[in-house]
């Protein structure tokens, strides 16, 4: 089998995975994407195939209990697709989700393309290229049974473990917030738990964005203006149950919420 094949057969099947709601124990050998890059082609052929359009983007495995969890040394960039975008307050199925969590994410909108370099974007480039900061709650899933042992390449060609995007209201304000002390507030059914803090986001979530820039440049990928990258949970995932509201409040950039169902 060709390697442009595998990647093809390998993308067909976790499209329909993807669309069906449905998972595996993982991909069979003959199409196994065994490199980041096979992984990445995989993705971007399940990105063509999509009926649905880019949205953004996303980014697994921003801290280091992250990286150990799914076992990648690490992070991992996966696309976000227009059909799982929902708006603040939405309610979201859990339906045969395996993973059951919430992330509590800072998002990033983008004014203008960041097309790929031959050299890396720095932050202070990456931050002008934005155009403002919408507070956002990731619900994500596998289409791995056991994800945790899937290996990075599984895992990218696998969006990151991309699902449902609940994306906050915009703040435009956003360039004097400090992202790596001030606390996210977040609540579960009313109650206080864990805050969140960017600075659990790779030290800091404009340093995520950064990496995910030079990640899609170092495939010839460009961001495009009008997308947004959501930049990894800033605190432990919230393991959440049908009936279950979570609330995020990140202060001066808003607040964003979701029920489970």
């Amino acid at each position: 089998m060709s390697t442009a094949e595998k990647i093809d057969q390998a993308a067909n099947a976790l499209l329909t995975m993807w669309q069906q709601r449905t998972r595996c124990d993982g991909l069979p050998q003959s199409y196994r994407p065994s490199s980041r890059a096979e992984g990445y082609a995989v993705q971007q052929s399940i990105g063509e195939k999509q009926q649905h359009a880019l949205f953004g983007w996303k980014i697994a495995a921003t801290s280091v209990e992250g990286q150990r969890h799914i076992a990648v040394n690490g992070p991992l960039a996966g696309r976000l697709f227009t059909d799982r975008v929902l708006r603040d307050g939405a309610s979201v199925t859990l339906d045969n989700n395996l993973m059951r969590v919430a992330e509590i994410e800072f998002a990033f909108r983008f004014a203008r393309t960041l097309p790929p370099l031959t050299r890396p974007y720095v932050v202070n480039e990456v931050l002008e290229a934005v155009a403002c900061v919408q507070p956002s709650i990731e619900v994500p899933d596998s289409r791995y049974n056991d994800f945790v042992k899937a290996g990075e390449a599984q895992l990218i060609a696998d969006n990151a473990c991309a699902n449902v995007f609940v994306l906050g209201p915009r703040a435009d304000d956003w360039q004097d917030f400090d992202y790596v002390n001030q606390a996210v507030a977040v609540r579960l059914n009313g109650e206080t738990v864990e805050s969140g803090f960017g600075r659990n986001v790779l030290g800091d979530p404009r340093v995520a964005l950064t990496w995910l820039v030079n990640e899609l440049s170092s495939l010839g990928i460009a961001c495009e203006a009008g997308q947004v990258v959501t930049t990894g949970t800033c605190r432990v995932p919230v393991t959440v149950k049908p009936g279950d509201v979570v609330e995020a409040d990140f202060g001066v950039l808003g607040k964003v919420s979701c029920r489970f169902n």
